[in-house]
């Protein structure tokens, strides 16, 4: 009885079955303690991206798949979002779901073959931003030539902003610097310097003119990819692109590229070079302000010699030479047409003079009072003739005015109304007259010769003509 198959035959007990929800659960603890961290390789297929933010999909060589989940507490970490056909390499530990008496893999971290995880993520965020217009150069305001306050977004602690207050302290000393602190790298960085980008054009909205922040620079120093990431982030891309400041990005060496460099108004290869072009050197502005000094002072002295030049040239001219001629001759032109005037003026004096003695000779006081004693008769001869004419005239329209009005006041209802009769209307104003008109409740308003009465319809009673 050394065989086990022989024994079980001979037991005189029976074995006790298993159920379902043990031999599962049995199932579930072998393979967490044989698989609790395994790596598997394989390609994405069936990939689906839950509402609560948990990953599904399954892993497949050609042959065979496994099932797999990427829970929310673990896939925030994963720099790029997994694709149908993608081959990654995962690791995690095998379980088994009770209910359904299927295992799967829970996947821990999740990176490409063939490609890195951070270059995955990059293409797809470059990728959705271009495709949403963010990266259009329409988009990107120009940076102005002379500010006046520069905003720079690092860490107060990093090589960049000392790079970038070294060149401002030799190139512009008169520009305000505001430097608004903020992590550059690790996982709370891209919330941060993204926070600080609003934070500035919050300022700038609440600020006077005279304290706003011309030009925004986003910078740190070099470092490996994982270092700059945070200047990759989406959100950080987005509130860039939303910024009302212009902005330059200044992130890592000449060699390095982030999102930020795309999204930003301007790219600048280090945090030195964005601070040499934001602002000009206050000495080559000088020295070009004297050079065009210089050059305007000698225009304006050659413009002078030109000028005297020209005016020798008209003073020699042979028209200067001939003008006092011309003036003498005018001259004696003008004596002669005055005394030729002059003639005429004392020849037509006489005559009028002649003229005026013959009109005085019959315009005697005698001949005069006559003629005036004449003209005053005839004038109010005139004046009674049209008293009178204007006394009958007035007298016909006043008596025509009358007759009309007493035609007038015949046709008037009023007129009627002193008979006896009333006009009865509705409170619309319309005139009732017929009984068909009203009906029993309406409401009348009936005006007579002297006032008004409003009444109410009790009864209609219609009449046959």
């Amino acid at each position: 009885m050394d065989s086990p198959l022989l024994a079980s035959l001979f037991e005189v007990e029976e074995r006790r079955a298993l159920t379902v929800s043990e031999l599962n659960a049995d199932i579930k603890g072998f393979l967490e303690s044989r698989f609790a961290n395994v790596w598997v390789e394989g390609e994405i297929t069936g990939f689906y991206a839950a509402a609560s933010g948990h990953w599904y999909f399954s892993l497949t060589d050609g042959e065979t798949l496994i099932k797999a989940a990427c829970y929310k507490s673990q896939n925030y970490r994963i720099r790029f979002k997994p694709t149908d056909g993608l081959h990654v390499r995962c690791r995690g530990r095998v379980t088994a779901y009770e209910k359904r008496g299927e295992y799967q893999l829970l996947v821990d971290s999740l990176e490409p073959i063939g490609e890195g995880a951070l270059t995955v993520a990059f293409e797809q965020i470059k990728a959705r931003l271009f495709a949403e217009g963010l990266f259009d150069e329409s988009a990107k305001r120009p940076i102005p030539p002379f500010p006046r306050r520069i905003g720079i977004v690092t860490s107060p602690d990093g090589a960049a902003i000392h790079d970038i207050m070294t060149v401002l302290d030799r190139r512009a000393r008169s520009v305000s610097v505001v430097v608004i602190p903020t992590l550059v790298q690790g996982e709370l960085a891209a919330g941060q310097i993204a926070a600080a980008v609003k934070l500035a054009n919050e300022f700038c909205l609440q600020c006077g003119e005279d304290e706003r922040i011309d030009v925004l620079i986003v910078a740190r120093g070099g470092g490996s990819a994982e270092d700059l990431w945070a200047f990759n982030e989406e959100r950080v891309a987005r509130a860039i692109r939303a910024s009302q400041i212009p902005v330059i990005s200044a992130v890592g060496h000449e060699v390095d590229f982030t999102i930020a460099d795309l999204v930003a108004d301007l790219r600048a290869p280090t945090p030195s070079a964005a601070a040499e072009i934001v602002v000009a050197s206050e000495q080559d502005v000088l020295q070009r302000i004297g050079q065009l000094s210089g050059k305007l002072a000698k225009q304006m002295e050659y413009t002078l010699l030109a000028a005297h030049a020209d005016l020798q040239s008209l003073e020699m001219a042979p028209v200067f030479a001939r003008f006092p001629a011309r003036l003498r001759e005018l001259r004696y032109r003008l004596d002669e047409l005055d005394s030729r005037a002059a003639s005429r003026v004392s020849v037509g004096l006489r005559s009028k003079i002649s003229t005026l003695a013959e009109t005085s000779a019959r315009l005697s006081p005698v001949r005069m009072s006559a003629k005036v004693a004449d003209n005053l008769r005839r004038l109010e001869m005139i004046e009674h003739r049209a008293k009178r004419a204007a006394g009958e005239l007035t007298a016909e329209r006043y008596g025509q005015v009358d007759r009309l009005m007493a035609r007038l006041d015949a046709l008037s209802p009023l007129a009627v109304l002193t008979r006896g009769y009333s006009i009865t209307q509705k409170t619309s104003g319309e005139i009732v007259r017929n009984a068909h008109q009203t009906v029993k409740g309406e409401r009348l308003d009936v005006r007579l010769a002297v006032g008004k009465i409003q009444a109410e319809v009790v009864a209609v009673e219609n009449e046959e003509k």
